[in-house]
């Protein structure tokens, strides 16, 4: 890891505690190594051995992108732009003039909750915690309903004709306080069509009692980049947290979601979707964490996978000790669209108490014959079967994505990838 050292992290300045923090995790980082397939569950069915850190390294500035088409799409209160970690702009029309969005230098002092809800272990944690250039905080205080989504739009360069391929690390913090209700929207895209680069983000979000949080990812980045995400959420006393993420680009795109109700009451709700073609490989991994008694968790990850693409998800339930009545629910299917493509599905519980309910249901397997010879029979060609089948197969999870406009967004997406995977001409439906 000859560019990740702590000369590095020390040369990108910002405020003195980010230093700070950072020098400590750039020494942390010395003690330990990449990750490895081999004897390492959370990175099994994996192509993490094919990562070679030497050939990037940390992104460097780079002049204002424009904003990514699915950003502009979303009716946002308020746009935070990001270029490889560094935050260009913040445009807050929109947005309630109480609800605090600040990053980069105006940032004094950490989030105290900074950093908790993430593994300090985690090699790709301490190196976002080592290298990433700048934190963005979204706090929206008690009681306060934000009527439109704040969406924070990345940008990750990629590598040019001779240079090493960079290294995008980005940090996003938002805490919804006691009463409050929110929709905050993350955008990745960039990275070039030919051009390789690595996307590092790491994000954590806090539901104080009796708040709301609709939190969406989307990760529509370049066919050659990668994203490991590691992403961690914490919901109190009668607050609910729904997530959704979607997985539509990249050659390798890695999400984990870990999700503690920690307050008796507190409910939260996971949906993620993708769709890989090509080369593709979309891994989603998901924890919900029941701390508490009469927490609930209800979770809908769904994906399709065509020509030599292959998708992986793994979810645990943990049900802890006094999480009385807990009930949690995990569901996970996936279509193969293609003899070469290949899906694999990991549910696994992890129950320490007596009085709960949970239950998982997962399904891998090729398009119904049974849906494809009634459409059939009924005039429509096979090809447009097919496109319908697939489009229905999807729209039990996109009815569930949490924030309206990247509903509609995401259906338009799906479509269009569909076109391209599957040939011929798709209409949205709607």
């Amino acid at each position: 890891m000859r560019n990740f050292g702590p000369e590095a992290s020390a040369a990108l300045g910002g405020p003195r505690w980010l230093a700070a923090r950072r020098a400590e995790a750039a020494e942390r980082l010395r003690g330990l190594g990449p990750p490895s397939a081999d004897g390492a569950e959370v990175w099994r069915y994996s192509p993490i051995d094919q990562l070679d850190l030497d050939a990037y390294h940390p992104a460097p500035e780079t002049p204002a992108p424009p904003v990514p088409a699915l950003a502009q799409e979303l009716g946002a209160g308020a746009v935070v732009l990001v270029a490889n970690g560094r935050v260009v702009s913040v445009e807050r029309d929109g947005l309630d003039p109480a609800v605090s969005v600040v990053a980069g230098s105006d940032l004094e002092r950490p989030p105290d909750a900074l950093g908790t809800l993430v593994s300090a272990n985690d090699f790709f944690v301490t190196l976002n915690d080592a290298f990433v250039p700048e934190v963005v905080v979204v706090e929206v205080p008690p009681g306060t309903v934000v009527e439109r989504p704040v969406v924070i739009a990345h940008w990750a360069g990629a590598a040019g004709p001779d240079g090493p391929a960079p290294c995008a690390l980005a940090r996003t913090f938002v805490h919804v306080g006691e009463g409050a209700q929110a929709d905050v929207v993350e955008v990745f895209a960039g990275g070039g069509q030919a051009g390789r680069s690595l996307v590092v983000p790491v994000g954590e979000v806090v539901v104080e009692d009796r708040g709301r949080l609709a939190y969406a990812m989307v990760q529509d980045l370049g066919p050659a980049s990668w994203q490991l995400a590691r992403l961690g959420g914490s919901v109190g006393r009668d607050a609910t947290l729904q997530t959704f993420t979607a997985g539509l680009g990249a050659s390798y795109g890695r999400v984990r979601f870990d999700a503690e109700t920690r307050g008796e009451g507190g409910a939260t709700e996971l949906t993620s979707v993708y769709l890989g073609s090509g080369d593709q490989i979309h891994d989603v991994r998901t924890m919900q964490d029941h701390a508490a008694p009469r927490t609930t968790s209800d979770l809908l990850c769904k994906g399709a996978v065509g020509e030599r693409a292959n998708s992986v998800y793994s979810g645990l339930i943990r049900v802890r000790h006094g999480a009385v009545r807990a009930d949690a629910m995990q569901t996970n299917h996936n279509l193969v669209l293609d003899e070469r493509a290949r899906a694999f599905s990991l549910p696994i519980l992890d129950i320490e108490e007596n009085d709960v309910r949970c239950s998982h249901a997962s399904s891998v397997g090729p398009l119904s014959e049974d849906q494809r010879y009634y459409l059939e029979s009924r005039g429509l060609a096979p090809d447009r079967a097919e496109r319908l089948i697939v489009l229905g197969f999807f729209e039990d999870v996109v009815d569930r994505v949490p924030v309206a406009s990247v509903r509609r967004a995401l259906r338009s997406r799906i479509a269009g990838r569909l076109e391209a995977l599957l040939g011929g001409r798709v209409t949205d439906g709607g």
